[in-house]
């Protein structure tokens, strides 16, 4: 067994309003610079709907991600060494500018110094920001904001629900999904780098590119299954989500969840066994996901604590292991689900999904909503499908996806009961199979849990912290980069709230 460490994350969907306050705070504080106008490392898309860029999940067309050939051994989609030296130059499986947006700027001015006596209103004209021509806006990274881009019936999720899903007003259903690189175990983006520019942090996980190796071939951009590495157009070379480094460093959470409005996201630390990584990808497509939580170390077992300690982990970090909000939602109440596990790279960016209403759904529907068949049949019946949230997180399997939501919805009815008049609900308990300290645990993370709960990362071991200064910031802190060459990336400082 090699142990490893992987700062994680987990969303929760529900509270997600779709506000988008996490995208532009980190659009201003990583690619608010030139040849980075189209990239957001961060965003949030609506579903249904195809992506940003446009039907990034469609793998036939992108080639992105894992896949297994005819004797079972894993191999990239975007093929083997040879058939990417064979297009190095000419990549056909790169989006284009119009697969993710044309990026506008508009001429303001024309607002503040039209003349008086005008008999029409001055409008101010869309730019291009690449080309500088007049241009018109016919997309963008959340151009499906609310469903606002009508593309939702061409989401490659919904295959097979035609019966099952109406696209009229009334019964359209709908759901914001926050996405940053998934910093995943297998990480395809850095098997496929010609150059070795691309690797995963042996103390942390985190992927990165390394910017003086980078040589800009893109290999990177159709491996990864979620186009979360980009090209900057100005220097030629790859950047992508850096899950904050510098603030993770300083024991900060990223800056994206330091600004959720929802406060939906959690911080954490997970240990993984290296060594099972290549075997828990390389499982049939109906077990990836109980495969990759094999993958996951108990933080409580001492035999796993012995193992850090003799790895070089430093107390902090088993200690933050064990407070970890991350491990909690994914192991211990196994209510968080990977972003398609079918992809087998491992994703290390986990999802509890939304759900219904599905207290209100059982009383309209005259079902009891402490009865646990009652909620399970009314949870069949919910406006967003469960099919098609199986389709997002758990490779097609209903009966996971339908088992989660039961924990929650076993959670709100529990709670309501306890709260309104005191009764413990066994039967709900015994449906999902936790106990009553269990049920409330969750809920206070889910609901009520405060800064220091949602976020536990341990600060940068004093015996490093030298070496990690040496490093004059981050490997973008060159032409082109955040810091625009002036030294090292400011770690944002910020007053914690409740």
């Amino acid at each position: 067994m090699r142990i490893r460490a992987q700062v994680a994350m987990v969303m929760n969907l529900d509270k997600c309003i779709g506000c988008h306050t996490c995208s532009v705070t980190c659009k201003q504080t990583w690619t608010n610079r030139e040849g980075t106008e189209y990239v957001w490392f961060n965003n949030v898309e609506t579903k249904p709907g195809i992506g940003y860029p446009k039907h990034y999940e469609d793998q036939e067309r992108w080639k992105g991600g894992w896949k297994l050939d005819g004797k079972g051994r894993l191999v990239l989609r975007s093929g083997g060494r040879l058939a990417r030296l064979g297009k190095i130059f000419a990549n056909p499986d790169l989006p284009t500018i119009d697969d993710y947006y044309e990026p506008a700027t508009f001429d303001k001015d024309i607002l503040v110094s039209a003349p008086g006596g005008l008999t029409d209103t001055p409008v101010k004209k869309p730019y291009s920001k690449l080309t500088g021509e007049p241009m018109s806006i016919e997309w963008g990274a959340n151009w499906e904001d609310s469903l606002g881009g009508g593309t939702m019936d061409q989401d490659p999720n919904l295959r097979g629900l035609a019966d099952k899903v109406k696209f009229e007003f009334e019964k359209t259903f709908m759901f914001h999904l926050p996405r940053i690189c998934e910093h995943c175990l297998n990480p395809a983006c850095v098997s496929a780098c010609p150059s070795g520019a691309m690797y995963k942090r042996e103390e942390d996980g985190i992927v990165l590119v390394d910017q003086d190796r980078c040589r800009g071939w893109r290999m990177c951009v159709s491996a990864c299954p979620y186009k979360k590495v980009y090209v900057n157009h100005a220097t030629g070379k790859a950047e992508k989500c850096t899950f904050c480094f510098p603030r993770i460093e300083a024991g900060q959470p990223t800056i994206c969840s330091e600004t959720c409005v929802g406060r939906l996201r959690y911080l954490g630390i997970l240990w993984y066994d290296e060594d099972a990584v290549l075997a828990a990808a390389t499982v049939p497509e109906e077990e990836l996901l109980d495969a990759q939580r094999g993958v996951f170390l108990d933080p409580f077992d001492p035999a796993v604590q012995q193992a850090a300690r003799e790895a070089g982990h430093p107390e902090e970090w088993i200690e933050a292991a064990m407070a970890s909000p991350v491990w909690k939602l994914i192991s211990e109440y196994r209510i968080a689900l990977p972003l398609h596990p079918e992809y087998r790279t491992l994703p290390m960016v986990w999802y509890v999904p939304p759900l219904s209403p599905v207290l209100d759904a059982a009383g309209a529907a005259g079902r009891d909503d402490t009865d646990a068949d009652d909620i399970f049949h009314t949870i069949e019946d919910l406006r967003i499908p469960v099919e098609y949230l199986a389709s997002l997180f758990t490779a097609g399997d209903t009966a996971v996806a339908g088992g989660v939501l039961m924990k929650l919805a076993a959670m709100r009815a529990y709670m309501r009961a306890r709260t309104l008049d005191g009764t413990v609900a066994d039967e709900l308990l015994d449906g999902i199979g936790m106990t009553a300290d269990q049920v409330e645990a969750m809920y206070r993370l889910l609901a009520i849990a405060k800064y220091d709960e949602r976020y536990v990362i341990p600060a940068a071991h004093a015996k490093t912290a030298a070496a990690l200064e040496d490093l004059g910031g981050c490997s973008l802190d060159g032409e082109g980069g955040p810091g625009m060459g002036g030294g090292p990336v400011p770690v944002i400082l910020s007053t914690r709230r409740p």
